[in-house]
């Protein structure tokens, strides 16, 4: 049992990827920092692997229930324990383009600008990847953006299946390369390269989820204390409304409040626009930092994403871990359409009885055979954000999830193209299912960070504009949702707004900033 002082430092409520980056940045011996996580350690144990348990009786999975726009209930497929979404995320750890970073001009809209430039925020991608040992081989991606390094670990190869892929990609014109992805898949590292880490729980602890690589090594580093199965209710402010003096919580059977000098919300995007709104008060009647902007819970997103199996009649695929490919050629403006398209990559490996949890029709038997004849794609496009689609709580504190898909005429053509390519490649058969608002897991940009008050959040150190003290470092701040999955994109904001408390705490962190450089063309 954790003792719960009445003040600390810093308090940070959330142990997923934002809380924990933070957290292992700021911390250090005779710093008091508070972790407040709302649910428990995962346990590390059989079911973690287990299609029935995972993908069935959903034993992992948040127990709660939100509402879509229409008022209809519905289980999302969010996780809370120390790690957050992490530790069933698929591990993949990709930087956003430098075309990310300026105004892209999609079929459906534009994606804005950001109020940084990627030049600016690369030495934290360098960071962020050495801190989630990410690997990969640099100067492969036909569109990757300049860098100051190499990847942290080599890339972890292909399974013959996948090189067969690979090879027959290139003859095609495409360039594919090795998925930049965060396993403890190196010399006295702890991956089994198994099937059952994307979707999973790894139960050996070699997946880089934000526990193991984050929060774990934050507590080793002392000066920080986390609480599990905490529930946070609201923040305080004072009577002035420009800084947060306290954070209410139900913990171990009681009602307590803790006071701070600063306070983080990384609960998640939904979480944290949630939390914001549930503390409003007569100076911030609309929820805290929403006097100005009208902007928080706005602009939700969580991108256009299709899992997809190409099926041969005559072939078995043996791969274990699948999830080793990416494909770019797509992604910007290309020669099929000349807009962005997006993203495709290897999916881990589908089971039978993970397509029946989800295609609940088709007969366990029929499923088997498909999936051991299929080879099994994530194709991810990005979905702009839009005012209107948006987190809010309902009277009876449910969080209502407001949400219509867009950009959808690029996904479908990304699909199109995709089938195409499969079927010349002698898989004829192609299962297709697009995922809806119950897959929460790239959830972002509610609170969006930027340099004018009236149009944003956060400023972009991710301080909220309205209030002094209070932060919110999550993918929250994400102005657009790019097409890769944010983790990487989260832990190196964390970098940032790391320097930026301790140098309002008067310790600046120094960190040397090494140089940028362009990968190298890759000549087909």
């Amino acid at each position: 049992m954790t003792d719960l002082k009445s003040s600390y430092d810093i308090v940070i409520i959330g142990a997923g990827v934002g809380g924990g980056a933070l957290a292992n940045a700021l911390a250090a011996p005779g710093r008091e920092i508070l972790m407040i996580e709302r649910g428990p350690r995962l346990r590390r144990e059989p079911d973690n692997w287990s299609v029935d348990a995972v993908f069935h009786k959903r034993k992992y999975a948040a127990k709660e229930q939100w509402r879509d726009r229409d008022g209809q209930l519905f289980s999302p497929s969010t996780y809370y324990y120390v790690g957050g979404n992490s530790k069933f995320f698929g591990a993949a750890t990709v930087r956003f383009r430098k075309e990310d970073f300026e105004a892209l001009q999609h079929e459906g809209g534009v994606a804005p600008a950001w109020p940084v430039s990627y030049d600016e925020f690369e030495p934290y991608y360098a960071r962020a990847e050495r801190l989630m040992g990410t690997h990969g081989e640099a100067g492969l991606d036909p569109i990757e953006p300049p860098r100051s390094g190499p990847m942290p670990y080599p890339a972890i190869g292909h399974e013959p299946e996948i090189a067969w892929f690979e090879t027959k990609l290139r003859k095609k014109g495409l360039r594919p390369f090795p998925l930049p992805i965060a396993i403890d898949y190196h010399e006295g590292g702890a991956c089994a390269r198994c099937r059952t880490c994307d979707g999973f729980a790894c139960k050996i602890g070699a997946k880089g989820d934000a526990e193991v690589r984050l929060v774990n090594p934050a507590l080793a580093k002392g000066g920080v204390t986390l609480i599990t199965e905490a529930y946070v209710h609201r923040l305080v402010t004072d009577a002035s409304g420009r800084r947060v003096t306290g954070v209410e919580l139900d913990y171990q059977g009681e009602r307590r409040t803790v006071s701070a000098e600063i306070f983080v919300s990384s609960a998640g995007a939904i979480n944290s626009s949630a939390l914001l709104l549930r503390s409003r008060n007569d100076k911030h009647p609309q929820g805290l930092g929403n006097n100005t902007s009208d902007q928080l819970g706005r602009n939700y997103m969580a991108h256009n994403n299709t899992a997809m199996m190409a099926i041969s009649p005559f072939k078995k695929n043996r791969v274990v871990f699948q999830k080793s490919m990416a494909i770019n050629d797509f992604y910007l403006a290309n020669k099929e359409r000349p807009y962005p398209l997006g993203n495709v990559q290897g999916l881990g490996k589908l089971q039978a009885g993970m397509l029946t949890a989800s295609v609940k029709w088709a007969p366990e038997r029929m499923m088997a055979l498909f999936a051991e004849r299929s080879v099994d794609w994530w194709l991810m496009s990005e979905d702009l954000p839009d005012p209107e689609n948006r987190v809010g709580v309902d009277s009876d504190g449910t969080i209502r999830l407001s949400y219509t898909p867009n950009n959808l005429k690029a996904h479908g053509e990304l699909v199109k193209v995709w089938t195409r390519i499969m079927r010349s490649l002698g898989y004829p058969l192609i299962v297709t299912q697009r995922m809806d608002i119950k897959v929460s897991m790239h959830q972002c940009g509610t609170a969006r960070f930027g340099n004018d008050p009236a149009t944003s959040v956060l400023d972009t150190n991710c301080r909220v504009w309205d209030v002094d003290n209070l932060y919110v470092v999550d993918a929250s701040f994400l102005p657009s949702s790019a097409g890769f999955n944010p983790s990487l994109t989260i832990v190196a904001q964390a970098q940032r707004t790391a320097e930026h408390i301790l140098k309002e705490l008067g310790e600046p962190l120094t960190v040397p900033m090494p140089s940028i450089r362009t990968p190298e063309p890759v000549l087909v």
